[in-house]
């Protein structure tokens, strides 16, 4: 099991440290559905078990584990000249993983705009892996989410609880 959990963690540090623009202020908090910092207040969905909590080390990731591989993050950065399309950003995230296959790429409305989700089959050192990604820009932030986890059926069995949550996130307040 820690094999699972190890690789898992390595990935979700290393898709958090690519992103490679500068987060949201910092010293942010995770008060029950809502996280807010300096600069960006939101709500996300409620996870429940077997996700718990994990930490990744930077300012403003947030990230649950199932336990069993499975992966959930979110993350927010702010730049008032970020102007970079979806495809770009969630390609950005996307570094680091090899034999990348594309499965699915569609626009979905989310908390009033356009976000951008991809559904990817990757490796990483050499490991498979099995990916969701949303990519939102909205008020000069730019939110992503993503679902990392075995591929086939354990991916399949969580992606309903990725889904959920990511459907229930919205912006509290006034822009930026």
């Amino acid at each position: 099991m820690e094999r699972t959990l190890t690789q898992p963690l390595r990935l979700l540090a290393l898709v958090a440290a690519l992103v490679g623009l500068p987060a949201c202020g910092g010293g942010g908090a995770l008060r029950g559905q809502t996280y807010a910092d300096d600069q960006v207040t939101y709500r996300i969905g409620h996870l429940g078990p077997p996700w718990q909590p994990i930490e990744l080390g930077s300012q403003n990731d947030l990230a649950w584990s199932d336990g069993e591989g499975g992966l959930i993050q979110v993350n927010a950065r702010c730049e008032d000249d970020l102007d970079i399309p979806l495809r770009a950003l969630t390609n950005h995230l996307l570094f680091g993983f090899t034999e990348r296959e594309i499965e699915s790429e569609e626009t979905r409305p989310m908390d009033g705009r356009e976000a951008l989700r991809t559904h990817a089959t990757a490796k990483l050192d050499g490991v498979p892996r099995e990916l969701v990604l949303h990519v939102l820009k909205k008020d000069g932030c730019v939110y992503d989410f993503a679902l990392i986890a075995d591929p086939g059926a354990p991916f399949g069995r969580i992606l309903p609880s990725f889904e959920r949550f990511v459907s229930e996130f919205h912006t509290v307040g006034a822009p930026r």
